[in-house]
């Protein structure tokens, strides 16, 4: 009875809003589309029994459509979602997001973030004991389209700056921030016993997929990225290849037991499970060895420096002072750089200017490299 009444009420909401349509978009038309609010409105019912692929489908139309399109879209799902506590209407709206950023469209360059918060979404509709996995879910599923619409509107804007090849450095960066989001992707799963839902399945549906994407990006990339790791890169970007090839092996096992996870949970798309990539260990061997040989270059420089740095003074021969009052010794006198003699500023230490730093300063030749969180957004 309590389910037909719930079902009932939101019903009679999603009515309520199509309804109102009508009035509200000849008071503000430049922020509204009649056909896509209805469309959204239809997207994201209240029924947690399907999913409406057909109004989902027609977003994504009127986005593709005409870049104007994404103002009269960011309005009504963030006026749909601001509104809602209903666990229901959240994750449909974040199956619709995701939808949308998958177009891929440049306009969306635009949107940098979601356009609603979703952060600390609670359920209000049942008591906190039944609703808490729906809420860490959608909890989850935010974080991770909030961050990727980040990345996402990153790319875009680097490939209209960007006229050259990508940097070693710019590659690290973009597969550092990939593998970023595949750990957000890995953490949104149903935790709760009664969360085996059809909305809940079509939702993991959406994010497997996902993280087929990102995954086969991330391969794809470092597959690339080995082949330019050698003995001459620098030592920061050597330290970063090796993080990153090394956290790619840790998340291949963590992907495998997220697959295992989502299968017996009888997620459909998790049945074909992709091949997890081991990467060779003779790749991160030569990785390690461009770090050494560059440990070992910096040491040589060190050395060179050092001897470079030595004060010669070369002392005259003692002898000794006699006078009637005391003996005095030349070797108790103290020297100073003034002390040096010309010939010693002639000889040549065999040092080469090419291996010596530009700038010289008081500091250790070895440094600790702190790598920035290039992750965080």
């Amino acid at each position: 009875m309590m389910k037909l009444w719930k079902r009932a009420s939101g019903a009679l909401k999603d009515r309520k809003s199509l309804f109102s349509i009508s009035f509200s978009s000849r008071k503000t038309s430049f922020f509204r589309n009649p056909d896509l609010d209805s469309a959204i409105i239809h997207a994201t019912s209240h029924d947690d029994s399907s999913v409406d692929y057909h109004n989902a489908h027609n977003v994504y139309k009127w986005v593709r459509s005409s870049p104007s399109n994404l103002k009269p879209l960011v309005h009504a799902l963030s006026s749909r979602v601001n509104r809602t506590r209903s666990w229901i209407v959240a994750v449909k709206a974040l199956m619709l997001v995701h939808g949308v950023l998958c177009c891929k469209v440049t306009s969306l360059q635009e949107l940098r973030r979601l356009p609603f918060d979703l952060s600390d979404f609670s359920d209000a509709h049942s008591r906190p004991s039944k609703t808490w996995g729906f809420n860490a879910f959608i909890r989850a599923y935010f974080s991770f389209l909030d961050h990727y619409a980040f990345f996402f509107s990153e790319q875009i804007r680097g490939r209209g700056k960007n006229t050259h090849q990508d940097s070693l450095v710019q590659e690290l960066e973009r597969i550092q921030k990939l593998q970023s989001l595949l750990h957000m992707l890995l953490q949104i799963r149903p935790m709760a016993e009664n969360m085996k839902k059809t909305l809940i399945l079509e939702a993991m549906d959406c994010v497997v997929l996902e993280i087929f994407d990102v995954y086969g990006r991330i391969c794809s990339s470092i597959a690339k990225l080995l082949i330019k790791i050698h003995p001459g890169v620098e030592k920061a970007e050597a330290v970063m290849a090796l993080k990153i090839v090394k956290k790619a092996t840790s998340q291949g096992e963590d992907l495998a037991l997220y697959f295992e996870f989502c299968k017996e949970f009888g997620v459909s798309n998790a049945h074909e499970v992709p091949k997890f990539v081991r990467i060779p260990e003779e790749d991160i061997e030569a990785i390690e060895k461009a770090i050494n040989g560059v440990e070992e270059k910096e040491e040589r420089k060190d050395e060179e420096e050092e001897e470079k740095s030595i004060i010669l003074v070369e002392r005259p021969e003692f002898k000794t002072i006699i006078t009637d009052k005391w003996e005095v010794f030349e070797d108790d006198f103290c020297f100073t750089c003034k002390d040096i003699k010309e010939t010693d500023q002639d000889k040549d230490y065999n040092v080469d200017p090419s291996l010596l730093p530009l700038i010289v300063i008081d500091e250790p030749v070895y440094f600790t490299h702190t790598l920035p969180d290039l992750i965080t957004f």
